[in-house]
């Protein structure tokens, strides 16, 4: 375990350094760290040196995530991504990858950070517990951590439990952020293949007011008569 190294990670992905990538790479910053620099690398290196560090601790993972480079902290929430998913992991090394992630969520600050871990990190954790945390996240004033409050609720989504992605959506159905917005709506598409009469009624409720980026991702799984239906009930 301790033979995995924050710096030699890093190390390695720095050594695939692709200038001429690092111009394309700046779209995913959007509304993200200002500081933030890219090495310019594919995310399946990264997601492979991430597989090989897998045993890396967690204290190194902090280490990993202090990076400006967006490749590099990528490799930390992937990391985490990994081990969260080991089912040999004990409930007490599933709470700490749990309180890092929360604890230093000022530097899990895009999109696909959260996509990439909050299932995994938050969501499985929080399978056997209370989700209080959900909705104070879902509260917070810092978009990022809006988000893991909705993307989190995908593990709960996958074991067919779609209350909490419902309630959640709700706290969030008027944001105002585009990457909510998006979020809202492609969780409540998912938790309506479990149950598309439970998301025909959140639909029914809100498809008039709700911003249309989310509706549109909301109803994207349904017949066009359907979609339809909702699309006009929004005009």
């Amino acid at each position: 375990m301790n033979d995995y190294y924050a710096h030699d990670f890093i190390k390695e992905l720095e050594k695939q350094r692709n200038e001429q990538n690092v111009e394309k790479m700046k779209r995913f910053f959007k509304s993200s760290d200002p500081d933030t620099l890219c090495l310019g690398l594919n995310m399946r290196t990264v997601f492979q040196l991430a597989k090989q560090f897998i045993g890396m601790p967690l204290s190194e993972i902090e280490k990993v995530l202090e990076s400006p480079y967006y490749e590099v902290r990528m490799g930390a929430v992937s990391i985490m991504d990994y081990q969260a998913k080991q089912k040999k992991l004990s409930n007490d090394e599933r709470k700490a990858l749990f309180d890092l992630y929360i604890r230093r969520h000022e530097r899990i600050n895009n999109w696909d950070f959260v996509d990439r871990s909050a299932p995994s990190v938050v969501g499985i954790y929080l399978l056997d517990k209370p989700r209080d945390i959900l909705y104070k996240l879902a509260r917070s004033n810092n978009l990022w951590e809006r988000r893991t409050a909705i993307v989190s609720t995908y593990a709960f989504i996958k074991k067919g439990e779609i209350e909490d992605t419902f309630k959640i959506a709700e706290l969030l159905i008027n944001d105002q952020e585009e990457l909510i917005q998006k979020a809202v709506g492609s969780w409540t598409r998912e938790a309506g293949k479990k149950d598309h009469h439970a998301l025909k009624r959140f639909l029914d409720k809100h498809a008039a007011t709700m911003p249309r980026v989310t509706l549109r991702y909301a109803i994207e799984k349904f017949d066009k008569e359907t979609r339809d239906y909702y699309l006009a009930l929004a005009k």
